[in-house]
């Protein structure tokens, strides 16, 4: 089953655009927020200036689950791929076009793995962060190396040698404590976001992850109205009135 979102107005897409008719399933949202949304979404770029356009892609950055339509300047398609999203196409672009194009972005989605659900957590690759609900974690590219490392090998101790040859890139063991102190500060971010103990310290040595110690993933913030935390894309999308009321996950 594929998924797909759409973002425009009215709620649901044109049937020239609707791949519905095509075998796929529309997601409105998680609880009307797109930040979790992991699957391709549809923008109807005609009823908004070129500089609106650009400003979605911007906040999706890098926008590779985007395919943005109604693009008819080849300058603003130019500047949209270049921001990362995955097609830029005009609006004369039918659905059966559409319906190709946007399989081959999640055939894209499925060879790379871009995601990985850790418990509560959602690492995202090419943002190189990790996110809690709508809460990303702002970690330092070495933080999220430990992390995503640790995740290869889910309750596996991985020891301060393996993380100083595949994170850092180093063969030799250095005199500094710069694993320990990025560990800390991993498991404070961490903490700050009600995921403590996710990372522990191995008795046999180094580290493992530990995800069984919390509860499903859920979104938090979402499902308690809060905004403090809000992903840059949804928060664009609502003051433009363009975020799904709804939800209908996928």
């Amino acid at each position: 089953m594929r998924w797909f979102g759409w973002i425009g107005r009215p709620a649901d897409p044109p049937p020239e655009w609707d791949l519905r008719s095509h075998g796929w399933q529309l997601c409105r949202g998680h609880h009307g927020a797109r930040a979790t949304c992991k699957h391709v979404l549809l923008c109807d770029l005609r009823p908004l200036a070129a500089s609106e356009g650009i400003a979605i892609a911007e906040a999706d950055q890098p926008a590779w689950r985007m395919i943005m339509l109604g693009a008819e300047e080849p300058a603003t398609r130019a500047a949209l791929i270049k921001l990362g999203c995955a097609e830029a196409l005009p609006a004369a672009t039918g659905s059966s076009e559409l319906a190709v194009r946007a399989a081959r972005v999640a055939d894209m989605f499925d060879m790379l793995p871009r995601w990985r659900e850790i418990g509560p957590l959602t690492l995202d690759l090419f943002h190189r962060d990790a996110r809690s609900g709508a809460n990303w974690l702002r970690l330092h590219p070495r933080e999220f190396g430990v992390l995503w490392r640790l995740a290869d090998d889910p309750g596996e101790p991985v020891t301060r040698e393996q993380l100083l040859r595949d994170v850092w890139r180093l063969n030799h063991i250095p005199e500094t404590n710069s694993v320990e102190v990025h560990v800390a500060r991993l498991r404070s971010k961490l903490a700050a976001n009600d995921c403590s103990g996710i990372v522990v310290t191995d008795p046999r040595g180094g580290y493992r992850l530990e995800p069984g110690a919390h509860g499903p993933f859920m979104l938090r913030d979402a499902a308690h109205g809060s905004r403090s935390g809000e992903d840059r894309l949804d928060a664009y999308l609502r003051t433009q009135g363009l975020q799904p009321a709804s939800s209908d996950a996928g």
